[in-house]
């Protein structure tokens, strides 16, 4: 996907949603509508109860989730349901639930349903040798966020274990839409591009067609995640929700291709 996306000179626009919400059913109704809007892949997010990475809007979509009996095999089904339509996906997910499912029982499921990676926003590098060799074992891609304050020693030795991407927090803090995105973000790209050869994908913060488009001169991909539950959220309906996701993913897609 990285590849083809290079080649049409622009970056790749890379959509989240929470499995589960904001119900089971109609989560694989968001993915359609992600379809329909033009993103290019989709981050499936597993819900848990302590999301130290993000902010008010997506934990209010995980606990809608968790309210709603979202279960592992939920995760799995709309990693399917992405995949099965030909989206490249992954599954963003705390450590606990993998260590719950089992290190190679999660890697063997997440490619027996189409996935191409997992994202992991907090276990180290250092405490992921089982993952790494159960991720090398199911040819799935282990992915791992960097921040601006990540030494240039530390960029090294995390983006070293990382395949199909390496994640790029631009700024620090949890995730949710932001009037603006870090300055910081394009120096952190730089950074990382020093250091592996790896696309670059940079999240945290982005809801406009102007911010993508001001990404896009730099990053190979970037990620939207809050903007897209709070629209879902904000929405009087399910309908209207899916509608505003749809058009929120058409306006982004045009700012990923410089327009």
């Amino acid at each position: 996907m990285f590849e083809r996306v290079r080649a049409e000179k622009r970056s790749a626009l890379i959509a989240y949603i929470p499995a589960g919400f904001p119900t089971i059913a109609d989560c694989h109704r968001v993915i359609d509508a992600f379809i329909a809007g033009g993103v290019d892949a989709i981050e499936i997010g597993f819900p848990y109860s302590d999301p130290v990475m993000d902010g008010p809007t997506i934990q209010a979509a995980a606990v809608i989730a968790l309210d709603n009996g979202v279960k592992s095999a939920d995760v799995m089904s709309a990693l399917k349901k992405a995949t099965d339509a030909g989206i490249p996906s992954v599954v963003m997910t705390y450590w606990n639930p993998v260590e719950k499912y089992g290190v190679d029982s999660f890697a063997d499921a997440i490619a027996s349903n189409g996935g191409s990676g997992v994202i992991h926003p907090d276990i180290t590098i250092e405490e992921s040798a089982g993952w790494l060799q159960a991720a090398s074992n199911a040819e799935i891609n282990p992915i791992y966020v960097v921040a601006p304050s990540t030494s240039d020693e530390r960029l090294a030795k995390v983006t070293a274990g990382c395949g199909g991407f390496v994640y790029a927090a631009s700024i620090m803090g949890v995730t949710g839409a932001r009037e603006s995105v870090s300055s910081g973000a394009e120096a952190l790209v730089t950074r990382i591009r020093a250091v592996t050869d790896l696309p670059v994908a940079v999240g945290l913060g982005v809801s406009t067609r102007e911010q993508a488009k001001d990404l896009a001169r730099y990053a190979d991909g970037i990620i939207v995640g809050s903007a897209f539950v709070k629209a879902i959220l904000d929405a009087p309906t399910i309908e209207a929700g899916l509608a505003a996701v749809t058009e929120l993913a058409r306006e982004l897609a045009l700012g990923v291709r410089g327009q």
